[in-house]
Order: C-alpha cells, then sequence, then structure tokens
C-alpha cells in the first residue's frame, strides 16, 4: 500500500473509485435517484478532471491500483473521501484518514470538518468526528442527506 499526492493523469482512476463508492457501497442508504444525481455516469469528465486539480487529493495505490483517495483542504476541510467498492472494509480507509491527521497535525490544523454521507457517517465518528449539523443540499435537482461532522486535531496524538 502507498500513499501519494495526486498527479496529473489520476483523474480518470479517480472518477473510477468515486463512481463506484456511491454507486456500489452508498446505495444501501441512497434512492437510486440520489445515486444517479450524485454521481452520474455521463459527469462531465473535463470538469471533474478540473475538480480533482483544485482538490489535489492524496491517493492511495494497492499494488500499484488507485483503490482510494481524499484530499485535505488549507483550513481543514475534507472534501473527497471516498474507497473503491472493490476494496471495502479492508482498512485502506483508515491509513487514508491517519494519513490525513498526520497532515494536518503537519500544517498545524486544530480542526477536520466534513460533509459526510450517511454511509460514510459511522467510518467518521470512529476516527473521532462528531455531528455539528444534518444538511440536506441538493444535487442536479435531487435532494441528499448529509451531516456536516467535525474532529479536534491535538497536538499530542
Amino acid at each position: 500500500m502507498q500513499i501519494r499526492r495526486f498527479r496529473p493523469g489520476d483523474e480518470a482512476a479517480l472518477f473510477q473509485v468515486f463512481f463506484s463508492a456511491v454507486h456500489g457501497v452508498a446505495s444501501r442508504d441512497y434512492s437510486p435517484e440520489q445515486i444517479k444525481a450524485w454521481a452520474p455516469a455521463d459527469l462531465d469528465q473535463a470538469l471533474w478532471a478540473q475538480r480533482i486539480q483544485t482538490l489535489k487529493p492524496f491517493v492511495l495505490e494497492l499494488g500499484g491500483q488507485v483503490v482510494a483517495y481524499a484530499d485535505l483542504q488549507h483550513k481543514g476541510y475534507i472534501d473527497h473521501f471516498y474507497v473503491a467498492a472493490t476494496h471495502p472494509r479492508q482498512g485502506l480507509g483508515t491509513h487514508l484518514m491517519a494519513h490525513l491527521l498526520a497532515e494536518a497535525k503537519s500544517l498545524g490544523l486544530g480542526e477536520l470538518t466534513a460533509d459526510v454521507s450517511v454511509t460514510a457517517e459511522p467510518f467518521f465518528a470512529r476516527h473521532g468526528f462528531t455531528v455539528v449539523e444534518r444538511r440536506f443540499p441538493v444535487r442536479r435537482g435531487v435532494t441528499l442527506a448529509n451531516a456536516l461532522m467535525c474532529r479536534r486535531v491535538e497536538v499530542g496524538e
């Protein structure tokens, strides 16, 4: 397993991780209409590439294959955190979260926040995040439930 910074050319592999995570895992908590609105198969790949290049996520590879990714923005916000549906419950998310926490400490961030799906909420809770607010964002005209979650980052952790 290797965690590295995003490199140009990773965009398509990261889309596959995102798409499989939403369609293969989050689909147990969201309706087909919500899944399609969240992760449409015909998502504009140029816009996707632009978004990923802006996020500059950390990429987790297993055997040379991209299987997970997550970003950490300069104020401690985690915008994307996805593990491919082909690799659930193998500890990859835990390794990625540990990496984000170490990065947050090195940057002197005192707090991490994320808008977390219903599916990911138990995972984030296991890693010390608590719900601050329930939210209902609209994607492509469809309402999705999520939660703003927060976690303090202690220097001595």
